[in-house]
């Protein structure tokens, strides 16, 4: 194998790169730095990911099975897609806001899950699905036939004859392209709202009724059930578009009220949208899924082209907290609504490592979609960026899900789990390691970011610094090695924190392979 090559002035740092190219990474710190929801959290789609009775459908108890393993990788918290009844696959139409899917299993189920998480450190947090029920909700049936009903408030309604209603609705953010707003009753003469489709009516938050209803939901999970938070989802569209201000104002009148139910209640949002969009939401919801950044990382590392990466990031978190300094960056590289990453990076492991490294480096809360440290492909319709996870294989596999046949993540074009654990060179090895650097490190975790400029296009360079610790990150995003002398403001970086692969450090001259990333501290 060959050794990395360091001056015999630093004879030291020797010693620790050929530790780094035999065992993958230095030594951790002592002690554990990251706090949740500094740390990081694993999104799952119960129905894909662990069967526990061999209905071929993920459960709850299926999910708790496997909370070993989402600890063994370094996981502090999980954000579950829905589990209310829904009469769809992927339940972003409630027809109970109290209830658990039956498919998943029971309140009692999903509460030992809770308890069992809590017990291994991780915390809940529940898909909160608010901008609008399912036109099955018992609410709606109610309303939509009699126009007295005790929930007509709780919906948007016009009359058929509203010039409003007459127009094609646009379409904004990321979230939908629906511009069919207003939606037919039959036998009825008044139209009512459903931004996504007519299957999801929007509720009407205007109602003062359907906002007490709303809290109590919420106390409801925070208290009797014990969750931890809230995602938010559709979070930019509680009111239409041409309301923006009641839009912010609603989150803040939320997390006032779940305040009071739980004082650290978590709350994030999903604000599809560039980050003047996003910023007025951080008053309300001070975590917010920072879906730009996720944009800049997949264009930087198909283009081979780094150098503006920590600047463009360091332009939206110092915006960000100049609304708000507490907010917390929810970075991510995909999610249940974005074809995979690994399918958009063409299935290029190297590339999906320096995915992994950029995205577990970077300041924030990051979060990984369940499969993307195994390397699952996908891309839309839905259904395919969110098919069964591999625990092992098929004739072994007891846990694996069979909801739907997979045309993206087979054992063809991806390893499972009990494979990848034995493969020290594997992506989820890869992730493992970088989260454990990352939990044990406060610079990683909490650090200022400052970008550093190394006159290479293939090159992200940039300092993550607290007053425990400094270190300096560099990511080669190209297929080609570069070398580059280090510059003046961070020579004093010459000891290893972290390499994913070969590097050689001679005095300031940095030669990094390509697809590799080096993190140095003073």
């Amino acid at each position: 194998m060959k050794k990395i090559s360091i001056t015999q002035s630093l004879a030291v740092l020797s010693m620790l790169f050929c530790a780094l190219v035999l065992n993958g990474t230095a030594q951790a710190q002592s002690g554990k730095a990251s706090k949740w929801p500094r740390g990081v959290t694993y999104e799952i789609f119960v129905q894909s990911f662990a069967d526990s009775n061999g209905d071929g459908i993920g459960d709850i108890k299926g999910m708790t099975s496997k909370l070993d393993y989402l600890k063994d990788l370094g996981v502090e918290g999980v954000w579950l897609m829905p589990i209310n009844p829904s009469p769809s696959y992927h339940k972003y139409d409630v027809t109970d806001y109290y209830g658990i899917h039956p498919d998943y299993g029971t309140m009692a189920d999903f509460k030992e899950f809770v308890k069992e998480a809590h017990k291994r450190g991780i915390n809940v947090v529940m898909d909160m699905v608010i901008n609008h029920s399912s036109s099955e909700h018992p609410w709606f049936k109610d309303a939509a036939k009699n126009e007295n009903s005790l929930y007509r408030d709780y919906y948007v309604w016009t009359h058929k004859t509203d010039p409003q209603a007459q127009k094609e609705g646009k379409v904004t953010g990321g979230d939908s392209g629906n511009t069919q707003h207003w939606h037919t009753v039959p036998g009825s003469d008044y139209l009512y709202y459903g931004y996504f489709y007519g299957g999801m009516p929007d509720l009407n938050f205007d109602s003062p009724k359907l906002r007490n209803e709303i809290f109590k939901i919420g106390r409801y999970w925070l208290q009797d059930v014990g969750v931890d938070g809230f995602r938010l989802d559709a979070a930019r569209h509680i009111f239409p578009d041409e309301r923006p201000y009641d839009n912010h104002r609603w989150w803040e009148y939320f997390r006032n009220e779940m305040v009071k139910a739980k004082p650290d209640v978590y709350l994030v949002g999903e604000v599809w949208a560039t980050s003047d969009i996003v910023a007025p939401y951080m008053k309300g919801l001070p975590a917010l899924f920072n879906f730009e950044m996720s944009w800049d990382i997949l264009k930087a590392l198909n283009q081979g082209r780094g150098d503006s990466l920590s600047i463009k990031h360091a332009k939206i978190t110092n915006f960000y907290n100049s609304v708000n300094p507490e907010f917390i960056d929810a970075t991510i590289l995909s999610n249940h609504d974005q074809n995979r990453i690994m399918s958009e990076l063409k299935g290029d492991q190297n590339k999906a490592k320096v995915a992994a490294s950029i995205l577990l480096t970077l300041p924030g809360s990051p979060y990984l979609y369940y499969g993307e440290e195994l390397g699952m492909l996908g891309t839309k319709p839905d259904p395919n960026i969110r098919e069964p996870f591999l625990w092992d294989v098929a004739s072994k596999d007891k846990s694996r899900t069979k909801w739907m046949k997979p045309e993206f993540t087979t054992e063809k074009t991806v390893a499972p789990v009990s494979i990848q654990v034995k493969d020290k060179n594997s992506l989820y090895n890869h992730y493992k390691q970088l989260i454990k650097l990352r939990n044990n490190s406060h610079a990683l975790t909490y650090g200022d970011l400052v970008p550093v400029q190394l006159g290479s296009a293939s090159l992200s360079g940039f300092t993550r610094t607290t007053k425990q610790e400094s270190l300096f990150v560099v990511h080669n995003l190209s297929g080609a090695e570069v070398r580059v002398t280090l510059p003046e403001g961070v020579k004093a970086y010459n000891k290893v924190q972290h390499v994913t692969g070969k590097a050689n450090l001679d005095k300031s001259i940095l030669t990094i392979p390509a697809y590799t990333s080096v993190i140095l501290k003073k």
